[in-house]
């Protein structure tokens, strides 16, 4: 069994893209993440110090993304799995990044990337 904890639309402003002007202006990224993680704990204690606190991890995503500066989404999407499985012991995780506006007649682009085995 695989429970799931997600985070959906969290919206972060940063430096990031290949071409000069992109490296000028800040653009808002839309990450969705979901990570797998035992609910029983917290649903039986009702004390978030048994649970998995996604208000932590949204804190720490949005501190890495701002900081930020990489060219490509692969890159930073690649730093951002290895910080929140070092730092919140997460065994699976999958993370979605979506760059709104980035390619005309799209809405998005993006990637999916997707991380460690489920418990």
């Amino acid at each position: 069994m695989k429970d799931i904890v997600y985070i959906r639309g969290l919206r972060v402003d940063t430096v990031i893209g290949v071409y000069d002007w992109e490296r000028e202006v800040k653009q808002t990224l839309v990450l969705d993440l979901e990570m797998a993680a035992d609910i029983g704990p917290a649903g039986r204690s009702d004390d978030v110090a048994d649970a998995l606190d996604y208000a932590a991890v949204a804190s720490r995503l949005k501190a890495v993304v701002e900081e930020s500066r990489c060219q490509l989404l692969e890159t930073l999407a690649e730093s951002l799995v290895e910080m929140l499985q070092r730092e919140f012991s997460l065994s699976w995780l999958r993370l979605q990044i979506a760059k709104p506006g980035a390619v005309r007649d799209a809405d998005e682009v993006g990637l999916i990337i997707e991380r460690g085995s489920p418990r």
